[in-house]
C-alpha cells in the first residue's frame, strides 16, 4: 500500500486512540497490529522507519512495543505525544488483564479455559511470523543485511553466546559497515 510521502500529522487524540485499539488488539502480544496500523493503515511511518525504530526499541531496556509508541508519540508531539501514546497503548489492557486475572483465579483450571489459551498462544505464533515476513520483505533489496541475520542466529541459536556480547558484536560491526558504506562516494 502506498501512502504520500508526507501523512497527515496525528493528533494527540489519534495517537492515544490508536495506540489503545493496538494494545487492545493482541493477546501477548502486540506488535504485528502495531506494524499494521503504523505502516499499513494509518501511514504514520514506512516499512524501512518501522524497521529502523524497532530495531531502536529492541536495543533499549522494556517491552518493545510500548518502547515504540514513546518513540512515535514523542516524533510527533513531544513529550506530550511520549506520554499519551502509551497510555493508550496501556491502560485498556491493564484493565481487561485485571478483569482476566479474576476470571482465570475463579475458572482457570477447566479443561476449556486450558482449551482457549492454547489456541490463543497459537493465534500469536502466527502473528509473530507473519510480521516477521513483513519485515523481511521490507529489507529483501538489501542483501547487505543477510549476514547479520544469519551471524545473529547462529552465536544466539547453535554457539549459546550471551545475548549483551551478540548485541555489542552487531551494533559494532553494522556501524562499520555503516561507516564503510557511508564514507564512500
Amino acid at each position: 500500500m502506498d501512502h504520500p510521502p508526507n501523512p497527515p500529522r496525528p493528533d494527540l487524540r489519534a495517537l492515544f486512540f490508536a495506540f489503545a485499539a493496538v494494545g487492545l488488539s493482541g493477546f501477548g502480544g502486540v506488535l504485528p497490529f502495531a506494524r499494521r496500523m503504523l505502516v499499513e493503515q494509518r501511514g504514520w511511518l514506512s516499512a524501512e522507519e518501522f524497521n529502523a525504530q524497532l530495531g531502536l526499541c529492541q536495543f533499549l531496556p522494556g517491552p518493545n512495543v510500548v518502547n515504540l509508541s514513546i518513540v512515535v508519540g514523542k516524533r510527533f508531539h513531544g513529550w506530550r505525544g511520549a506520554i499519551v501514546a502509551p497510555l493508550g497503548m496501556l491502560l485498556a489492557p491493564m484493565l481487561v488483564v485485571l478483569l482476566l486475572g479474576m476470571a482465570y483465579d475463579r475458572w482457570g483450571q477447566l479443561p476449556l479455559a486450558q482449551e482457549m489459551l492454547r489456541g490463543i498462544a497459537a493465534a500469536g505464533c502466527g502473528l509473530l511470523f507473519a510480521m516477521a515476513w513483513r519485515m523481511g520483505a521490507a529489507l529483501r533489496d538489501k542483501a547487505l543485511f543477510l549476514p547479520f541475520t544469519v551471524l545473529t542466529v547462529a552465536a544466539i541459536a547453535w554457539l549459546r553466546w550471551p545475548l549483551p556480547a551478540v548485541m555489542l558484536g552487531g551494533l559494532a560491526a553494522a556501524g562499520a559497515v555503516a561507516w564503510w558504506r557511508l564514507g564512500r562516494p
